[in-house]
């Protein structure tokens, strides 16, 4: 049975850690060290540190390794304004799933993004919005997610 449980404050360095094991399956060259990594591990343990915040993340513990983490999944809550489907507005994002190369097919991943799905249906949110990698796909489509047609956009600010 895999375990797991949701991070605290004392996870953000791990967290980052694994940001970037995910970032390098993603585009496959690792992230360089730098700046981005402690700015990331500040805003997590400021985010962690508030239960009833937007943002959470599930993780599992490595069981050989105490204090590091195998796998991720970390989620935040979109607020948007309310229409017909969705009266609230909230959208829930799953971002950074991520699991340690020597802990993968496990079904890590698979229990810390249901986990995830979990805090979002208690927290009344009715949608959920995500990108997948080609290798988590088949991952998310079993858990019901189904592509979108959504034409995105994005647009860069300068700092």
């Amino acid at each position: 049975m895999v375990e797991v449980r949701r991070a605290v404050v004392d996870d953000a360095w791990e967290l980052v850690r694994l940001r970037g094991v995910m970032l390098a399956a993603v585009t496959g060259v690792a992230p360089a060290p730098g700046p981005w990594r402690e700015v990331a591990a500040g805003s997590l343990r400021t985010r962690l540190a508030d239960p009833d915040g937007m943002l959470t993340a599930f993780v599992i513990d490595k069981p050989d390794r105490p204090g590091e983490l195998a796998a991720c999944a970390v989620g935040a809550i979109d607020c948007r304004l309310g229409g017909p489907d969705n009266p609230s507005g909230d959208v829930g994002c799953v971002f950074n799933v991520a699991t340690d190369p020597g802990y993968r097919r496990r079904g890590y991943s698979r229990a810390c993004v249901e986990a995830l799905l979990r805090w979002y249906r208690g927290r009344g949110v009715a949608w959920v919005d995500l990108r997948a990698s080609p290798e988590g796909e088949p991952l998310y489509r079993a858990l019901g997610f189904v592509p979108l047609s959504s034409p995105a956009m994005r647009l860069t600010m300068p700092p």
